[in-house]
């Protein structure tokens, strides 16, 4: 699919079928997401496939919007390998993980398959749920899927500020 296409029709799905995501493609996605660049090329991402019913259910248990999601990517990343800013007072850890996340949603736009970010629940719960190390810090859940016939983007999702409300040249 062309670039544009993916960027401007891509919208967070609240209607999944029970479809399920080819391996080959499930795959494709995962691959864009270690590809995504990192600072330093740390690459601390980590991404859980969530795909069997006893782990879907610990994602409903903590959230309300899998939205029958066939598949959740749990997006985390390793905070003791992260790159410090000079000044220490913040790392890379949020930006890294947040940069893999959008590759994983692109590619799957990309690739036929519907997603919805989501970050309305205690990534703190869902850590000690699924059994994580403490050492890592989950940023979102991605739901994967085929959206069903009638859905589609919500209401305000084609509203966008002029550009000159969020662009300012210096």
């Amino acid at each position: 699919m062309d670039f544009t296409k993916v960027i401007t029709e891509r919208f967070s799905c609240k209607k999944y079928s029970d479809t399920p995501i080819e391996k080959s493609i499930l795959d494709e996605i995962l691959q864009a997401g270690r590809v995504a660049p990192t600072a330093k090329n740390l690459q601390e991402q980590k991404i859980y496939v969530v795909q069997t019913q006893e782990k879907l259910d610990i994602i409903d248990s903590v959230t309300p919007c899998r939205y029958g999601a066939p598949v959740v990517l749990v997006v985390a990343y390793d905070k003791n390998t992260v790159f410090t800013y000079p000044g220490e007072k913040m790392n890379s850890g949020m930006e890294d993980a947040a940069i893999v996340a959008t590759h994983l949603m692109l590619a799957a736009c990309n690739a036929g398959v519907d997603s919805c970010w989501l970050n309305f629940f205690n990534p703190d719960d869902l850590k000690m749920k699924l059994g994580l190390p403490e050492h890592e810090e989950i940023l979102m859940l991605l739901d994967l899927g085929y959206a069903e016939s009638d859905a589609g983007p919500l209401p305000n999702h084609f509203s966008r500020k002029d550009i000159a409300e969020t662009v300012k040249y210096l």
